[in-house]
């Protein structure tokens, strides 16, 4: 079973597995369709697999798609990232306000960031390895981005000195110039 945590997004669940340990180590699910569907209302079809490797203070994001829209089942498999999701759903009650959550090895703790948002997250350890599932497939030429440290957002990013970003991050446009969801 998914217990479930709503977010300040509407949509966006911050997702704490059953973890089963003992002196051998843990098991867990880190999905199953019907607990998720159950927990969630939803059933997501997943259709790619990522996995990001990052040193410390790396910035990726604020990412999405608008032609192709992507929903990201998220999870730290070792290290600690600050995960971060903004609502750009015009329709929504809640556009425009961000939300986060520190998802590391150590909590087990995922985040489920539908479509309509945008996505980004900072490593806070050494390392960080991030695994998540998107609900379509990845399409650079329909990829969008908004610069990490839009005033208008202002998202407290815990940086630890200025953070390493890809050129592609570093050349990002504001919120308000953001190609919107309905």
């Amino acid at each position: 079973m998914i217990k479930g945590a709503d977010t300040a997004v509407a949509g966006v669940v911050t997702l704490a597995p059953d973890v089963h340990e003992d002196e051998r180590g843990f098991f867990l699910e880190s999905y199953n369709e019907r607990n998720f569907a159950d927990a969630m209302g939803v059933a997501p079809r997943f259709v790619q697999d990522n996995h990001s490797h990052s040193v410390r203070n790396v910035l990726r994001g604020l990412h999405y798609q608008i032609e192709r829209p992507q929903g990201k089942l998220v999870r730290a498999v070792s290290g600690e990232i600050y995960d971060v999701a903004v609502d750009l759903r015009r329709s929504s009650p809640t556009f425009g306000r961000w939300t986060a959550a520190r998802l590391s090895a150590q909590n087990k703790h995922m985040q489920w960031i539908p479509e309509g948002c945008a996505h980004g997250f900072l490593v806070l350890s050494e390392t960080a390895d991030v695994l998540y599932k998107t609900t379509t497939y990845w399409a650079p030429e329909f990829e969008h981005v908004i610069r990490w440290n839009d005033p208008q957002l202002a998202i407290p990013w815990p940086l630890a000195g200025e953070p390493l970003v890809s050129s592609k991050d570093a050349q990002a446009g504001p919120f308000s110039d953001a190609e919107l969801y309905p």
